[in-house]
C-alpha cells in the first residue's frame, strides 16, 4: 500500500528502522533512478546493479542526510555518478581509449538528467504540501485532477457543496498549496538558482 507520507517523515522513520518507511521511500523514487540509468542508455542487468548500489549507499548515509527534503537530489546525483562509472567501466573493457565524464556528457543528455532532478524535487514537495492540505482540499483536488476529468455536478453531488462553491474553494486551496513551506522552498531554490545540496553526498 502506498505511504503518502511527507518524504522528511519517512526518512526520520527509516532511521529508526521502520521497514515500511524504507519500503515506501524506494517505491516513491525508485523510477527516477531508473530513469536516469535509462537516459544513460544503460541495459537492465547495469541499472539494477546501479539501483541496489544506490539504495545499498543510502542505507550507510541514512543518517547523514542533513535535509530529508533534498533526498531526491541525493538520490540523482548519486545515480548519474555511478552511471559514469558504469559507462567508464564498459568503455574500458572493450579498450576504448575515450573515458566519458561530466563534461563530456552531451549537452542535452546531461539537460536531461538535470530535469529528472527537477522534476522529482517538485513532486515531493507537491506530495508534502497536498499532505499538509485539510481534508477536504485533499478530497477536492483529487477529485478536480480525476483522468477523464468528472463533471462539476458530479464533484458537486460527490462532496455534498454547492456547484457554485467548487470554482472558489478551489482557487482559496490551490492558494494554500503555495503557502506551504515546501513550495515556498521550491520556488525560492528555482527563482535563486541555488544548487541541490544534502549531507553526506558521496
Amino acid at each position: 500500500m502506498r505511504d503518502d507520507s511527507p518524504t522528511a517523515d519517512l526518512v526520520l522513520r527509516a532511521r529508526k528502522g521502520d521497514s515500511d518507511a524504507w519500503d515506501a521511500l524506494v517505491e516513491r523514487f525508485a523510477p527516477l533512478i531508473w530513469s536516469i540509468c535509462h537516459r544513460y542508455s544503460l541495459g537492465r542487468a547495469d541499472a539494477e546493479d546501479i539501483g541496489q548500489y544506490v539504495w545499498l549507499r543510502l542505507v550507510d548515509q541514512l543518517d547523514a542526510v542533513h535535509d530529508p527534503a533534498a533526498l531526491p537530489g541525493w538520490l540523482a546525483t548519486t545515480t548519474q555518478r555511478e552511471c559514469l562509472r558504469a559507462l567508464r567501466a564498459a568503455r574500458t573493457q572493450h579498450a576504448c581509449w575515450y573515458e566519458p565524464d561530466v563534461e563530456t556528457i552531451p549537452d542535452e543528455q546531461t539537460g536531461m538528467a538535470e530535469h529528472e532532478v527537477l522534476l522529482a524535487e517538485r513532486h515531493a514537495a507537491l506530495r508534502e504540501a497536498f499532505a499538509r492540505l485539510p481534508p477536504p482540499c485533499q478530497r477536492l483536488i483529487a477529485l478536480l485532477l480525476e483522468d477523464p476529468p468528472l463533471p462539476y455536478a458530479e464533484i458537486s453531488a460527490r462532496l455534498g457543496i454547492p456547484l457554485g462553491s467548487i470554482g472558489p474553494s478551489r482557487g482559496r486551496c490551490v492558494e494554500k498549496l503555495r503557502r506551504d513551506p515546501a513550495i515556498t522552498a521550491l520556488i525560492d531554490a528555482e527563482e535563486t538558482a541555488w544548487p541541490l545540496r544534502c549531507g553526506g553526498v558521496p
